[in-house]
């Protein structure tokens, strides 16, 4: 059955930027900056929160004294450089937002990022202007395992979630999103790939090149 397709909604970091590994990083840096080993998984169970969440987890599985505020704060100046002056876009993105554009598709970024690093990040990759606008997890008070911040993106778009494609390279957001009803495309990153086959299974449809989903959101 025929969707007809008129928003998309973006998921920004390992779906248009190539940024993942700087918060496998940074999470490790940020620990080992206090004195704390880094234990394995800790980037995978904070990737699934707010910005404000995940301070949290720090502070009380870490026993930090640092307030919340103040790693939130450090976190942001930590990875800032690398948004502002250096993390790329992923093979394909502009010209697949371009194209997108030109066929009159409303468009937005929903991610967990730092409002200001998204904006910076957009802005200096020339994507920001071709958008709707840009929608956080911070602004809905949800992460991504709960489906609050795509209902909030595809009612700013004024469409429902039936003629919604969310794309995400993330598994767990894809599988919120779908059971929420939205259509699924699963992008292909690196950091991923040992969820690429349920990633696959999950999704409508799923790509290697993000450049491949014009096609598919054309056809509906």
């Amino acid at each position: 059955m025929n969707r007809n397709f008129k928003g998309v909604i973006f998921d920004l970091d390992g779906t248009l930027l190539d940024s993942m590994s700087v918060w496998e990083n940074v999470d490790r840096m940020f620990l080992e900056e206090n004195g704390i080993v880094p234990p394995e998984g800790v980037s995978d169970i904070v990737k699934k929160m707010t910005i404000q969440d995940s301070a949290m987890y720090f502070k009380n599985q870490f026993s930090l004294e640092h307030s919340c505020e103040y790693i939130i704060n450090r976190i942001e100046e930590m990875v800032s450089h690398q948004y502002r002056n250096v993390i790329p876009l992923k093979n394909g993105a502009d010209r697949t937002i371009e194209e997108l554009k030109q066929y009159g598709f409303k468009m937005c970024v929903a991610t967990a990022t730092y409002n200001s690093l998204a904006d910076s990040a957009l802005k200096r990759l020339g994507l920001y202007d071709s958008l709707d606008f840009v929608i956080t997890c911070s602004d809905v008070g949800a992460g991504k395992d709960k489906p609050d911040i795509f209902f909030k993106a595809a009612e700013k778009m004024g469409c429902s979630f039936y003629n919604t494609v969310v794309v995400e390279d993330s598994l767990h957001c894809i599988e919120t999103a779908a059971d929420a009803g939205f259509f699924t495309i699963g992008v292909y990153d690196s950091t991923s790939c040992s969820d690429w086959d349920e990633i696959c299974r999950k999704s409508d449809a799923a790509v290697k090149n993000i450049s491949e989903i014009t096609e598919i959101i054309k056809k509906g």
